[in-house]
């Protein structure tokens, strides 16, 4: 009986400390999947000029509450956005919860953001035809517009 309540009490310590590890993953990743979660909770919201939400967003003013609410403050337009210290990144260096930069008019300067969910996607608050916060394809109409990709630090 010893031999079980021991061989019990062994697996009960080893399996805890597979919980405690997974744990510890999911929060070395947790930054980036909280950025994509709050920013999916304002899919469908209106897309308003001048807009920071939380009811109606731009873009950058999307993208700046989205930061703001999990506690990272990064600047209010587009362009400036774009200027955050940290390296360029490709489309295959992206991860999810990077910021996004655009130049949808194709005139040379950044006038669109948006954040990274993965897959290719991103979320931004969209004046095109779906007119708010939406999912949109990278390989698709943003293929030639996106420059590139930061990673936003606290």
């Amino acid at each position: 009986m010893k031999k079980f309540i021991s061989l019990f009490i062994l697996l009960f310590l080893f399996t805890g400390c597979i919980q405690r590890q997974k744990s510890l993953d999911n929060n070395i990743s947790g930054s980036t999947n909280i950025i994509v979660k709050t920013a999916k909770k304002y899919l469908g919201k209106p897309y308003r000029y001048g807009a920071t939400g939380p009811n109606s967003f731009d873009c950058s003013g999307f993208v700046y509450a989205v930061f703001k609410e999990i506690g990272i403050a990064i600047p209010r337009t587009s362009i400036e956005q774009s200027k955050i210290i940290g390296k360029k990144l490709s489309k295959n260096e992206l991860k999810a919860g990077d910021l996004l930069s655009f130049d949808t008019s194709l005139k040379g300067y950044i006038n669109h953001s948006g954040i990274y969910i993965g897959n290719h996607k991103f979320i931004h608050a969209s004046s095109g035809k779906a007119h708010s916060v939406t999912i949109s394809s990278l390989d698709g109409w943003y293929k030639d517009k996106f420059r590139w990709g930061k990673r936003v630090k606290k």
